[in-house]
């Protein structure tokens, strides 16, 4: 059986869109061959998820969840590209859990690109003296990648499309994963737009 380090499956990734665990599953069964990945993510319409993610959703739903004790309620506006599909029970469902995830994991930010600049600065900052005192004497590169993976945990904590998805944390999808396989599985471009999350005397 052929090895596939997490290089390979990242390229895969990067090409085609697909989630990275359906990479790694695509590129076992065509033994490496990435060619032969491409054509199998192809067939299960994974790739064409990113394909259609450029295509306007000015369709769509906003849902909405409000906690049995009535002090945490959450509103998520979903898009997508049809009205029927807005009515479709696979997209309703996304977004009644996507209304759960909010509630329960509290994201501060929607993507990367909405993280305050300034926030990104600070925790760079403190990461970078906690590191430079845990990691004393290691080469700079050393401890620059540890900074790196661990802005990468501070974003996969803080941001919605990066968390892991309330419903699937044993398989480790994220929820643009979810959401990515979801398009393809539909047809349709299918994107979280915004999300609010409401909490009584907060």
């Amino acid at each position: 059986m052929v090895e596939i380090d997490a290089k390979t499956v990242m390229a895969l990734r990067k090409k085609t869109g697909a989630p990275m665990m359906d990479c790694k599953a695509a590129l076992t069964e065509s033994g490496g061959n990435e060619e032969k990945a491409i054509e199998i993510l192809r067939k299960k319409g994974l790739q064409a998820a990113d394909a259609r993610g450029g295509r306007d959703a000015t369709e769509g739903q906003v849902f909405s969840y409000v906690h049995h004790n009535g002090k945490v309620g959450v509103l998520v506006e979903i898009g997508c590209e049809t009205d029927f599909v807005a009515r479709n029970e696979e997209f309703q469902e996304f977004g009644r859990t996507a209304c759960l995830h909010v509630a329960a994991m509290r994201p501060a930010y929607l993507s990367q690109g909405d993280v305050d600049a300034a926030a990104i600065e600070k925790e760079r900052k403190f990461l970078v003296e906690q590191a430079a005192e845990q990691m004393a004497g290691r080469p700079d590169e050393v401890v620059q990648k540890a900074v790196d993976g661990r802005m990468q945990k501070f974003f996969a904590e803080k941001c919605m499309l990066e968390q892991i998805w309330v419903k699937d944390e044993g398989s480790k999808k994220t929820v643009a994963e979810v959401q990515k396989e979801l398009a393809g599985k539909i047809g349709e471009n299918i994107a979280i737009r915004r999300f609010a999350l409401f909490e009584l005397g907060a």
